[in-house]
């Protein structure tokens, strides 16, 4: 490797373990205590986790509701643009959901938003932006500090997917803790 591409390397992994940084920082702040309220909300729950996002968010939402699921909170992804077109059927009134959108503007998740407030099905939002369109209808808002993407364009999504991911795997991890989920749990899910 060249030594350009190199440097680009390390660079990139310091930018995104700052962003990390600013999470954990934010963490002592008011994303901690909404981080709480999520997890209350979760556990309160007589139904499932209902995970979406679009785009890269909507990666890292797969990526969150398999983790959820595979660790004792039950959870499945909902691609918003299906939701549209008559998944919205998968959610009940017993669940919760929880949108990714690092904008919080996201036009795909419009109709997943207006469904989960006209059926009082709580809405857990992990945003950058509190004034935003998904910031402003959520119930619960995980407010994501504003970083650095490592992207030398600041374009493509690289800092702000890995914060999301992070706050996703932390969120998990207290459930499990919340809950008492054994390692014998975790094997009844992974018999594989």
């Amino acid at each position: 490797m060249n030594s350009i591409a190199l440097e680009a390397a390390r660079k990139s992994v310091e930018i995104e373990t700052a962003g990390v940084a600013r999470l954990r920082a934010a963490l002592d702040g008011e994303l901690g205590e909404a981080l709480g309220k999520a997890i209350a909300t979760i556990r309160a729950a007589r139904g499932k986790v209902i995970v979406s996002g679009m785009g890269k968010s909507g990666h890292i939402g797969r990526k969150v509701a398999a983790t959820l699921a595979s660790t004792g909170t039950p959870a499945f992804f909902l691609h918003p643009a299906e939701a549209s077109h008559g998944d919205l059927g998968m959610v009940t009134q017993d669940d919760v959901v929880l949108a990714f959108s690092w904008s919080g503007e996201t036009a795909e998740l419009a109709d997943l938003i207006e469904y989960a407030k006209r059926f009082a099905i709580p809405l857990i939002a992990a945003a950058s932006r509190r004034d935003s369109a998904l910031g402003r209808a959520a119930d619960i808002l995980l407010e994501l500090p504003l970083v650095e993407e490592a992207c030398p364009n600041g374009l493509a999504p690289t800092t702000s997917t890995t914060i999301q991911l992070v706050l996703g795997d932390a969120l998990a991890v207290a459930l499990i803790e919340d809950r008492g989920f054994s390692a014998q749990d975790f094997r009844q899910f992974h018999p594989g």
